[in-house]
């Protein structure tokens, strides 16, 4: 299928690894010039030359900014201009009891999961309405929709991506800009990965074991294995395309089928 993407401009945050790069190199493989993101310099030029190998022909860039740091994002806003597409994908994850997290660190999954959706398309949705074309994709999280009770904070923020996208799709009526949120579901990142190898390292079993483990606790899920972050960015691809001109404010599922319900 030809999703009509060569030529755009696109802003993936936090995309050096797992689904954000996923999403990075399958907007590369339809011919979008892809900008990527993350808080390390190094990672962000390894990410833009693994691209360039995977893509040849392809000129992806590169922009440092750490989602954490206002200042950070405010100079990368100030770099960023014409972006056709923009992915909010960048975020935090941990599981924490509820009653340890304080302040300070509610106020940083707020400030990543949540400001930086806000600041990114504050800067970049009005140049698309004004162009007369854009996309912006938020990467949420069935999380958002069942807040797991270890994980409150991180679920809470996915709720608040999923109510912002809402709210922005509101201001795009009778264009040719949509807002849209994938709603992942337990995904075989590259931070999932490292747990899963650093419990099989601990506990000297095969990491293959434990990952089986993990995932065969979670009763809810149809498929019975994690994801891969290029099923969320086939997703992500589709709905930046101008083939998806009819989807707009939508939550949409690729969660495996963990989200079993009707709606």
């Amino acid at each position: 299928m030809e999703l009509q993407l060569h030529g755009k401009r696109a802003f993936v945050s936090g995309s050096t690894q797992g689904i954000g790069y996923a999403i990075a190199s399958a907007l590369t493989a339809e011919g979008v010039d892809v900008i990527v993101n993350g808080r390390d310099a190094a990672r962000v030029e390894t990410a833009v030359e693994r691209l360039r190998r995977e893509h040849p022909g392809s000129e992806p860039e590169g922009r440092v900014a750490d989602f954490g740091e206002p200042e950070q994002v405010a100079r990368l806003l100030d770099g960023l201009a014409d972006v056709d597409i923009l992915v909010n994908n960048v975020g935090l994850f941990g599981l924490a009891p509820f009653a340890s997290i304080d302040d300070d660190e509610w106020a940083r999954y707020l400030e990543v999961n949540v400001m930086s959706g806000v600041r990114l398309s504050r800067r970049l949705l009005d140049g698309m309405l004004e162009r007369g074309w854009g996309r912006i994709v938020f990467i949420g999280s069935e999380s958002g929709v069942n807040v797991p009770a270890d994980m409150v904070h991180y679920g809470v923020t996915k709720a608040a991506m999923l109510a912002l996208g809402n709210g922005l799709a509101k201001l795009t009526r009778g264009t040719d800009v949509t807002v849209n949120t994938v709603l992942g579901g337990p995904t075989y990142s590259d931070g999932v990965a490292a747990t899963v190898g650093a419990i099989a390292d601990a506990q000297a079993l095969p990491a293959d074991a434990v990952k089986q483990a993990i995932i065969g606790q979670n009763r809810t899920t149809l498929l019975e294995r994690f994801l891969a972050p290029a099923e969320i960015a086939n997703l992500v691809t589709y709905l930046a395309s101008p083939l998806a001109s009819a989807t707009n404010g939508a939550a949409l599922r690729a969660d495996g089928g963990v989200l079993t319900g009707m709606l």
